[in-house]
């Protein structure tokens, strides 16, 4: 098999590759001998934990990536099956860097790798990724397979840190005080059916909490026999929808193949917009925080350019401060850290809190709304109404030849209908509107991908129609057809 080339498959933020074309022992231990030198040596830090998911290659690429770090003279502690929030829980409780062997939501003949320093420090081609992917090239090209001979091998130690984690999130949101709730859950066959029993159930010894679970396919299966563990595609939501509608379930709850996403699902059997999730928990954290005496004028919410324009304005009204950051969960760590956010939000259900190293955790997101509609009478499609104030079309993909060349044809549009512009991530155009019913306000944000000759479009407005207007005339646009 030749020499695979990293450059194809370290991504941006982490590494996502087919098994064993690109991703293989051989390359798991040049990226764990890497990840040794260039960030756990350089950092000071003792060694690395290391968790896997569901995928049957995951435990013997996690162990070679092991053998690697050990190689180096570094310990490797091995804490097995876990969720990403659960990998970021051990490296913030342990003080440790960590890699977490999963492919997230990728079809089953992939997996993947995701990095962070200490304290769940995010890892990215900007922070120490492109000089691990480099270091372990040359290890690779080179046929180097052993560390240095002059150098004591470390240790490598097994822990389960599975109830840990679970009391760690039963100490940050109380749910033994809420009304009873019937909760279907969706795990997709990923990670969610290992972490679901444990947080929300009994299965860590942790006490009884008034929630029934409905469990969808908790069963772990790497090969997702049922559906893709994606729940952003709204077909792999489907099975959840019927199921709440039929159990007459309180909410529904769907996790991604490492259960770091969550996605919600109300009463209805209708999905609750990550936006509005982002407005909800972030009031409750914002009221948290001035309940222990800040000022709600010193606390910090990040969230992205892609989120409702309802985030902000919500944020606002709680007399908070709004920070809008770029796309991807780097920038977004990274903000909050700068800021010390007490909590982040993604529109594509990620969620950040300051209480977790600044790391995402579905589960805690999933926790927060738990416990806000179990604090309450009405329906969860009532409770969230009020987070939920426009109309928006979701991300729209478009392949194109010259991303530049559309977005000036788009920005161009834009300024005829009187929009202002920025350039954070892409362009975003805002068009403020006015009262009346022919005018109404709409924002579009057209954001270029970093791996694929595509265009992504996001479109939001005041109402369906001015929604579904603007995102057909600029689909025109991009596409060719107008």
């Amino acid at each position: 098999m030749p020499t695979p080339q990293l450059a194809d498959f370290v991504k941006a933020y982490d590494v996502r590759g087919l098994v064993p074309d690109q991703l293989n022992v051989d390359v798991a231990w040049a990226l764990g001998a890497a990840f040794a030198r260039v960030v756990v040596a350089a950092d000071g830090a003792p060694g690395v934990v290391i968790g896997h998911d569901m995928r049957p290659s995951s435990p013997e690429l996690s162990r070679a990536f092991a053998d690697g770090v050990t190689a180096h003279g570094l310990d490797a502690t091995l804490i097995g099956l876990c969720s990403t929030d659960g990998l970021y829980y051990a490296s913030g409780a342990l003080d440790l860097p960590g890699a977490m062997f999963t492919a997230s939501h990728n079809p089953a003949q992939y997996n993947g790798i995701k990095l962070c320093r200490s304290g769940a420090r995010p890892v990215g081609q900007d922070s120490g990724l492109a000089e691990v992917r480099d270091l372990a090239q040359e290890l690779l090209d080179t046929g180097t397979s052993a560390g240095p001979s002059d150098v004591a091998r470390g240790a490598v130690t097994e822990r389960d840190l599975l109830g840990d984690y679970a009391a760690f999130l039963r100490g940050l949101v109380d749910l033994s005080g809420g009304r009873h709730l019937k909760v279907v859950v969706d795990a997709g066959n990923g990670m969610g059916g290992h972490t679901v029993p444990a947080v929300l159930g009994t299965g860590a010894g942790l006490p009884e909490l008034p929630l029934e679970v409905v469990p969808l396919y908790f069963e772990l299966d790497g090969t997702f026999p049922n559906h893709e563990a994606n729940p952003l595609e709204p077909e792999n939501l489907r099975d959840l929808q019927a199921a709440v509608v039929e159990h007459g379930a309180d909410i529904g709850l769907a996790f991604d193949g490492d259960a770091d996403r969550c996605f919600v699902i109300d009463e209805r059997g209708e999905p609750v917009s990550p936006s509005a999730i982002t407005a909800l928990v972030a009031t409750r954290e914002i009221a948290r925080e001035v309940a222990a005496g800040a000022r709600a004028a010193d606390v910090a919410v990040v969230y992205n350019v892609i989120s409702s324009a309802g985030v902000p304005e919500i944020i606002a009204e709680q007399g908070a401060r709004g920070v809008r950051t770029r796309v991807g969960h780097s920038f977004i760590k990274g903000e909050m850290a700068r800021e010390d956010a007490v909590f982040g939000g993604e529109h594509s259900a990620h969620y950040y809190f300051r209480d977790f190293w600044f790391a995402d955790t579905g589960m805690l997101a999933a926790m927060h709304v738990l416990a806000a509609l179990g604090e309450q009478e009405e329906p969860l499609s009532r409770l969230t109404a009020a987070y939920s104030r426009y109309a928006a079309s979701g991300e729209i993909n478009s392949t194109v030849t010259d991303a530049a060349a559309s977005t000036a044809i788009v920005r161009e549009w834009a300024a005829a209908q009187g929009a202002e512009f920025d350039e954070l991530d892409g362009l975003t155009a805002t068009h403020a509107g006015t009262n009346d019913t022919d005018d109404r306000m709409w924002w579009l944000n057209l954001r270029a991908s970093n791996t694929e000759p595509l265009l992504r479009l996001n479109v939001e407005a005041a109402d369906v129609a001015t929604m579904e207007r603007v995102r057909d005339d600029v689909l025109a646009l991009v596409r060719g057809e107008g």
